[in-house]
């Protein structure tokens, strides 16, 4: 006999109520990458489905992007990473052609703010927290990032010690807030460094600069973070393969 309900529309498929009443779960913060969910047959007794219709459920999860399944171990939630993603605008390489090492991250500003203007229509709130982060690779700054956040949804991010930022930020929105970035949208332009940008980045005012502008989501499509970063233009990258 089944213990729990399934949300949504009755009159749409088990498996797809199932999906959705699984994605608000996860989003409460229920379960974390860092345990399994409960098995498909455990799920099947507690909401009276097959295991055929669970396992339909739980697979389009998989398909976007929210859980993954480690064979031998179970399935988890996705532990979000996708923030390295503005790396792949700038390859950077040693000497003898080899990939530079993983990113590190200097945060230098954690603080309460009035966002500015277009971090507020992003984010649909003028209060936030605002962070500015350097990102290097083998000690040579790469990118200069100005993030916002919502106040509201991140109550006590400024609190938190500094050793509990990495060098990716939507880890720990998860494991601290319980907000899961399911998306985001970069958006590309060209501009010239400012005094500040160029200082940080090691460059002269004036500088050709890539602006990556970023708004990430969370599992309802809520945005959750706009960003700014600035890296060199003279090492963007870009390539798109079309077939």
């Amino acid at each position: 006999m089944a213990t729990s309900s399934l949300s949504s529309d009755d009159r749409l498929p088990a498996y797809v109520r199932l999906r959705d009443t699984l994605t608000a779960r996860i989003a409460a913060g229920e379960w974390t990458p860092d345990a399994p969910i409960p098995s498909e047959m455990r799920l099947a007794k507690e909401y009276g489905l097959s295991v055929g219709t669970v396992r339909k459920g739980v697979d389009g999860l998989v398909d976007e992007g929210l859980l993954e399944r480690r064979q031998g171990s179970g399935t988890y939630v996705r532990a979000p990473s996708f923030d390295a993603t503005l790396f792949r605008f700038f390859q950077l390489r040693e000497a003898d052609g080899s990939q530079l090492a993983i990113p590190s991250s200097q945060l230098i500003v954690r603080v309460a703010a009035k966002a500015p203007e277009e971090a507020a229509d992003a984010l649909g709130t003028d209060r936030v927290i605002k962070t500015l982060r350097l990102r290097s690779l083998s000690d040579l700054p790469v990118l200069y990032e100005e993030i916002y956040v919502p106040a509201d949804r991140f109550e006590g991010f400024v609190e938190l010690p500094a050793g509990s930022f990495g060098p990716l930020l939507y880890p720990l929105y998860f494991e601290h807030f319980g907000v899961l970035v399911k998306r985001a949208i970069d958006d590309l332009s060209f501009g010239k460094a400012s005094e500040t940008v160029a200082q940080r980045l090691r460059l002269s005012a004036g500088d050709p600069m890539a602006v990556i502008r970023r708004t990430a989501f969370d599992l309802e499509d809520k945005p959750v973070e706009w960003r700014i970063a600035h890296g060199s233009a003279a090492q963007f990258r870009y390539r798109s393969e079309i077939s």
